[in-house]
């Protein structure tokens, strides 16, 4: 009789414990399970999981220049110099 206690204290031990984890850890846990979903996926295509548009930049192009500044940023070529030696 002692034997068969312990066993079912130890199951559930073992269910309480994964339960606890099961809560604990659920978004990682979503995370990895769909992951693996997709990988064993036939029909699953990485290139359809970006906005549909495979070739599309990663860095947007810089915006066009402001019309109504008059004044053109200053190149680093003509930054001034930064003296070599302290005095």
């Amino acid at each position: 009789m002692a034997a068969m206690t312990s066993a079912l204290i130890a199951i559930a031990g073992v269910v309480l414990g994964w339960i606890a984890i099961e809560i604990a850890c659920k978004p990682c846990l979503e995370r990895g399970r769909e992951a693996i979903d997709r990988s064993l996926n036939p029909d699953y295509d990485p290139d359809d999981d970006r906005d549909g548009n495979a070739r599309a930049p990663l860095i947007a192009p810089d915006p066009s220049p402001d019309p109504l500044d008059s004044e053109p940023k200053t190149p680093i070529d003509a930054a001034p110099a930064v003296p070599s030696k302290i005095a």
